[in-house]
């Protein structure tokens, strides 16, 4: 029998996030800030060993919690992140094995069953209570696939479209291939995209994919890559292409610094506005390649 999702410990690479929950359908309401928080609660509840259980509830400090935020945001926009989050209805695909034969189902749920948070949000011992939907909490305990999710990754990342590109990613990083071409309106559903925003190619390759990879290899683990597939040049997008690798060497080194610097003026510097160059693909380039860039232009400035 194969492993399942809550039997995992967290470990280096993040926390096992059931796959049924990555590709969960209905998040298009969320902001970035929402998936983020979502990721910390879930987190938390998976290291506390009781996520299998649908009576628990947990208590999390609010200062880890506003790891979703920047430490100037207001306590409002904190509980407007709780309301979108209580207030979504997902759609999570299971296979039922309670009867003779497994069944493919659909449960329509909410994400979390309850929050209660301290009414002075800003004091060092305020807490937010919480607990999971009773339907969605047995779907989770027999997950038997996952992918492990770093809390600070996501919270790194400002595009709900690169948080959810990212976790796609971490789902399929241990598969034995690494491409994979998806049905264009499936794609959509994976990333979040809302029904009818960015229906044009151009606009879905500008607003959603280039984002998302801008942020996914500047800041993660794993490399990707997207190719928009028509059937000609002026048909509409059928499908996505997919390609994702492990990061090594300068490039794994290269997102883990530009994690620990400061948010301020991080997009700039992904986009390479001021101190880095961009690839033609959207992936960075490593430090030693940087480096290259800089000595050459050092001899074309230099005085004859």
């Amino acid at each position: 029998m194969a492993s399942r999702t809550i039997e995992q410990k967290s470990n280096l690479q993040g926390f096992p996030k059931p796959g049924e929950m990555i590709d969960m359908v209905g998040t298009h309401v969320l902001e970035a800030s929402d998936r983020a928080i979502l990721n910390i609660l879930y987190r938390h509840a998976h290291e506390s060993g009781k996520l299998g259980d649908p009576t628990a509830e947990w208590e999390i400090p609010l200062s880890i919690v506003r790891e979703a935020f920047s430490r100037h945001e207001s306590s409002d926009r904190l509980i407007n992140s709780l309301k979108r989050l209580q207030g979504v209805v997902v759609s999570v695909a299971y296979v039922d094995q309670a009867g003779k034969e497994p069944e493919q189902r659909v449960v329509i749920t909410g994400l979390f069953a309850f929050f209660d948070v301290s009414a002075k949000q800003l004091e060092k011992r305020a807490t937010l209570r919480y607990g999971l939907p009773p339907k969605l909490v047995p779907i989770i305990a027999q997950s038997g696939c996952w992918g492990r999710i770093k809390a600070e990754i996501v919270c790194s990342m400002t595009s709900k479209y690169a948080m959810a590109l990212y976790e796609q990613v971490q789902l399929r990083a241990n598969l034995n291939k690494c491409v994979e071409t998806i049905e264009i309106k499936r794609f959509r559903e994976m990333l979040g995209v809302p029904p009818g925003a960015y229906e044009r190619g151009n606009n879905f390759l500008q607003f959603v994919i280039k984002p998302a990879l801008l942020e996914v290899n500047g800041l993660s683990d794993m490399g990707v890559d997207i190719e928009l597939e028509r059937r000609h040049a002026r048909a509409a997008v059928q499908a996505v292409s997919m390609s994702w690798w492990r990061k090594e060497g300068d490039e794994f080194r290269s997102a883990m610094q530009e994690r620990n610097r400061p948010k301020v003026g991080r997009m700039a510097r992904l986009k390479g506005q001021v101190e880095k160059v961009e690839g033609p693909t959207g992936r960075l380039p490593s430090p030693a390649a940087h480096a290259e860039v800089e000595t050459v232009l050092a001899k074309v400035r230099a005085p004859a």
